[in-house]
């Protein structure tokens, strides 16, 4: 009974872990981790009802170091029964497709280590506090020490079974940093179980090897605190795809290629002719301000969710523009941005947005290239005004709707000659 509620319970917070459309090994490794946040939990206070019922069991008797450990470790094996289960169906389901990136057996093993440190916790607790609600106590907990250690700080983030947030993919995992966390986790969780059998055998060779525990504990301690957090992304074979411009996404992200590349497309033919045309989107990490080639352009694509392409597009024409801080600047900004996203053109606060929303509607695709090239320094400083789009309604000589057209071509004939004579 109790491997298959852990067993449901690892895939279904597995499943929550996974960053939705990666088909990456790394995704995998990250989910089986992140599911100890309720199997450990759950491990734990069922660790500890067995306890409190070993411990009423025995009647006060003294126990041999061999009948001290061989109910807690019946328990890992269970436990690990149950995580072995869950490793196979998301095998399985991996093998069914291609997978970028590379299986890390480290992260394995730092999960079943974690999970020990979840059964020792529950069944030490439960062998001092030998009450009906111990178990209760023991699950809600480990729940709230983990998760409150998660969030304290970057140190303590690093003691508890799980990988550092936020997981970037372009970073990868660290089979070094889950060698240290592994033994940090056994040591600790041995260190806990030896001083708990020494207590209750009184066994002065069970003491000695649980000091050996506490040093091996505090060397991966150690180990963990002393290793530099990552400062560069790993080399991505990008996997790409051109028409008519190159898209490039991550090789976990592959399945996102279409979406993402028709997308950008109307983009990049709305810029083409301006200072900010492209020919090639590069996904980067976030915090990657490596320089790129001229003509490509970054994305930021965390995930493959529904409408994971619309919003790496948002992001990026809002990047393009500066912030306007006065509202006049910016109604007239959501104008052109809206555009660029294929939206329709917001009315804006004031009269002159609304005024402006026409006249740039009554544009043919074409004239609003056009315009844009003209404009694009105003547009990225954020300084468009009013008489960038045809002055105001009551000014006189205003041009009529059906002259708008008309005048934005004659208004580029005037800077073509202004131009020349120069």
């Amino acid at each position: 009974m109790a491997v298959a509620v852990l067993l449901v319970l690892g895939l279904v917070a597995a499943w929550s872990v996974l960053i939705p459309g990666v088909s990456a090994w790394e995704n995998i490794i990250v989910a089986l981790i992140g599911s100890l946040r309720l199997t450990g939990p759950v491990a734990a206070a069922f660790a500890a009802w067995v306890a409190v019922r070993r411990r009423r069991g025995t009647g006060g008797r003294a126990l041999t170091p061999w009948q001290a450990v061989r109910a807690p470790l019946a328990i890992l094996v269970v436990v690990m029964g149950s995580f072995t289960a869950t490793v196979l169906v998301l095998a399985v389901k991996t093998m069914l497709t291609e997978q970028a990136g590379r299986l890390l057996p480290s992260g394995l093993i730092m999960s079943v280590a974690g999970l020990a440190l979840y059964v020792t916790i529950g069944w030490v607790t439960g062998w001092l506090l030998p009450w009906t609600i111990t178990p209760v106590l023991a699950g809600i907990g480990c729940y709230a020490l983990f998760a409150w250690l998660s969030e304290t700080s970057a140190w303590a983030d690093r003691l508890v079974p799980g990988t550092r947030e936020p997981y970037d993919l372009f970073r990868g995992l660290s089979s070094a940093a889950f060698a240290d966390q592994t033994l940090w986790l056994l040591g600790i969780s041995a260190a806990l179980l030896l001083g708990w059998a020494a207590v209750v055998t009184r066994q002065a060779l069970v003491l000695a090897a649980a000091l050996l525990a506490v040093l091996a504990a505090g060397a991966g301690l150690s180990r963990l605190l002393s290793e530099p957090q990552p400062v560069s992304a790993e080399r991505v074979v990008y996997s790409c795809q051109e028409w008519p411009i190159m898209v490039c996404v991550h090789p976990g992200m592959r399945t996102g290629l279409d979406e993402l590349g028709s997308t950008f497309i109307k983009i990049a033919s709305r810029l083409a002719g301006t200072p900010g045309e492209f020919f090639r989107v590069e996904q980067r990490p976030r915090r990657d301000d490596a320089p790129l080639a001229p003509g490509t352009v970054p994305v930021h694509v965390d995930d493959l969710a529904t409408g994971f392409a619309d919003r790496a597009a948002d992001e990026f024409v809002d990047g393009l523009a500066a912030k306007c801080d006065g509202t006049p600047s910016a109604g007239y900004r959501d104008i052109v941005t809206a555009w660029l996203r294929g939206e329709p053109l917001p009315g804006g606060p004031l009269a002159e947005h609304r005024y402006a929303a026409a006249w740039f509607s009554g544009l043919t695709e074409t004239q609003r290239r056009d315009w844009l090239r003209l404009h694009y320094p105003d547009f990225v400083g954020c300084r468009l005004q009013n008489v960038h789009f045809g002055g105001r309604p009551a000014r006189a000589g205003a041009a009529e709707p059906e002259q708008w057209p008309q005048r934005l071509g004659q208004r580029r004939a005037t800077d073509k000659i202004g131009i020349g004579s120069m």
